[in-house]
């Protein structure tokens, strides 16, 4: 499983706990893989909102920016479903050989 799968797994997997807004999104997955440039996670987000993965809606202001909320759909989480289980049989594959 490529490091973008792996991202795009762990942002479904948030997802699928609940709604989040954007920036939380970011700071969540960037605190776990500080290497990663933030624009790559948002492009991410993005294009799994172009897969209608996702849906876009705006949270209501307290008086600060508008936040962009994100919410997982139905077809999202039948690819979380799928991306966990290529995961697991990648993971139980190379602890197969001994890899911890």
């Amino acid at each position: 499983m490529l490091k973008r799968d792996l991202l795009e797994l762990c942002l479904l997997h948030v997802l699928n706990q609940g709604d989040q807004y954007g920036y939380e999104l970011l700071r969540l997955l960037h605190g776990v893989f500080p290497d990663v440039q933030e624009s790559a996670i948002y492009a991410i987000l993005r294009q799994l909102c172009r897969e209608g993965a996702t849906e876009r809606y705006q949270g209501e202001t307290s008086g600060g920016p508008v936040r962009k909320y994100y919410r997982l759909t139905k077809e999202g989480r039948g690819r979380y479903d799928a991306l966990l289980t290529t995961w697991r049989e990648t993971r139980d594959a190379v602890a197969a050989l001994g890899i911890q």
